[in-house]
């Protein structure tokens, strides 16, 4: 009896257990399980925290248990404390445990009333609670989004601009909302808040009811996601910023990322769309096809100037606190959507001078007598060595953090070796998804491997000094 009720027990966490595994990949990948099964950087993992586990549980018996105890739990314990992106416990992460407790209780019970079960299953009870729990976060969000549409309806004259790109979306949003708050009451979507699920949440829970202009960043991982956003959002105005190869992983060509980009000019209500040349389309009465205007673009650690050519006319514009060549292309972007929305030239060039850097995208800082550049946002190759060659000028020694380019090609970080090695002096090499491509790649600076996060302060106490520039460049969670 003692047993059984062990059995039982033990049976109940160590599917919870597994639950928790799976909702903590699953929210890694915005809950795509196709994307956790077969785009996982980190295979093994579901080896040896799912696959190992479940086969010695069917097949040892009573003495799974021990290693359950002694160490599958262990591991999961010091599994979960090393990484940088936990579960997180939302409303959606809470009913599925709901519905997994549900089911286990169910089948335990019914097993152990009829006493016909030869040995208690973990499966049944976790696929039962991931199709009843899509199926659930299905109807709910219908309901969330006809409540999202309502209350866009709702705000009188509201005029909504939604902005993607395949680099730059986030600076392109937080540089127009730096530029027009002062003239409207204006919200922007928070922090890198990009998709579906997260702008319907933004409008429901955050919107304020007397927004005159909502900016919204739209992102995309694959073809109809950001026809999904403008469906909800039936934008007014649309920026395009710069399209490249990002997530080429998942879009496999250039012309599937532009085609998915230029989604979010299919909305009902479009007046007006400014779209960055990159994307090769043709301009009409409602799209203007920008980049051919800016001049002169002169980018120091001391801040950015350029020129733009309007109408026949060259209008000059520094910014003192913004780093790197290539956000006089979002800054233009955003300059074009405020003179729509009726802003004055002077006032625009007044506001560009005072732009803040948005947070983690060669944001400034110093400290200790080091120099340090935070770009750990900017994640493609361009934008990347872009930010080497503006520290290239530093008279100092140079130091980079950096995992390579993820989610793209061998070349593209091959590319990015070669580039390094021209620029630095002390190369910190994070994370295992390129580690083998750079090491190889770059001969002349002095490599050190990390793959402990946690360390990465240790170690540059230890090899960093008074003077140095330190770059961080790109960053990638822990399960990547």
């Amino acid at each position: 009896m003692y047993l059984k009720i062990f059995e039982l027990l033990s049976h109940i966490i160590f599917t919870l257990s597994l639950g928790w595994y799976i909702m903590t990949n699953l929210q890694w990948y915005n809950y795509k399980l196709d994307r956790v099964v077969f785009k996982h950087k980190k295979p093994l993992w579901h080896i040896f925290m799912f696959i190992v586990p479940v086969f010695a549980y069917y097949l040892t018996g009573v003495y799974f248990w021990i290693y359950f105890y002694f160490a599958l739990l262990p591991t999961y314990y010091i599994w979960q404390r090393k990484l940088d992106k936990k579960l997180v416990f939302t409303d959606r992460v809470k009913r599925f445990f709901l519905f997994l407790t549900i089911a286990i209780i169910f089948q335990d019970t019914l097993c152990f009333i009829t006493n016909k079960c030869y040995m208690l299953g973990v499966i049944l009870p976790l696929a039962v609670a991931l199709s009843v729990g899509y199926l659930f976060e299905k109807i709910l969000f219908e309901g969330f989004k006809k409540e999202a549409r309502k209350k866009l309806k709702s705000i009188k004259d509201i005029k909504i601009v939604a902005i993607t790109a395949s680099y730059g979306k986030t600076s392109i949003k937080n540089f127009l909302y730096q530029i027009i708050s002062s003239k409207y009451n204006a919200y922007m979507t928070p922090k890198s808040v990009n998709t579906e699920a997260g702008i319907v949440k933004d409008i429901n829970t955050s919107l304020p009811n007397n927004t005159e202009v909502y900016i919204a960043e739209a992102g995309a991982r694959e073809k109809g996601d950001i026809k999904k956003i403008v469906d909800i959002l039936q934008n007014h105005y649309a920026i395009v910023g710069k399209i490249g190869p990002a997530h080429i992983e998942y879009f496999k060509t250039i012309e599937n990322i532009r085609d998915t980009k230029m989604e979010i000019v299919d909305s009902p209500h479009l007046i007006k769309a400014f779209v960055y040349k990159s994307a090769n389309v043709k301009p009409n009465d409602k799209v203007k096809v920008f980049g051919d205007e800016i001049r002169n673009v002169n980018s120091t650690l001391k801040g950015l100037s350029f020129e733009l050519e309007i109408d026949g006319k060259l209008h000059g514009f520094k910014a003192k606190n913004i780093l790197g060549e290539f956000n006089a292309i979002n800054i233009t972007a955003a300059i074009f959507m405020a003179l729509e929305l009726g802003l004055d030239m002077d006032e625009i060039k007044r506001k560009v001078l005072h732009l803040k850097q948005v947070e983690h995208r060669l944001q400034k800082i110093e400290a200790g007598g080091k120099f340090i550049i935070d770009d750990s946002y900017n994640g493609n190759l361009e934008g990347m060595i872009g930010s080497y060659e503006l520290v290239s000028s530093y008279e100092g020694r140079k130091v980079i953090i950096t995992p390579g380019i993820m989610e793209s090609t061998k070349e593209a970080n091959e590319t990015l070796a070669k580039k390094i090695d021209e620029v630095f002096d002390l190369c910190i090499i994070t994370g295992k998804v390129n580690s083998m491509i750079l090491f190889d790649n770059i001969k002349k600076c002095k490599k050190l491997p990390l793959t402990d996060k946690d360390k990465l302060q240790e170690l540059l106490a230890k090899e960093t000094k008074e003077g140095d520039l330190i770059l961080f460049s790109n960053d990638a969670p822990s399960f990547l």
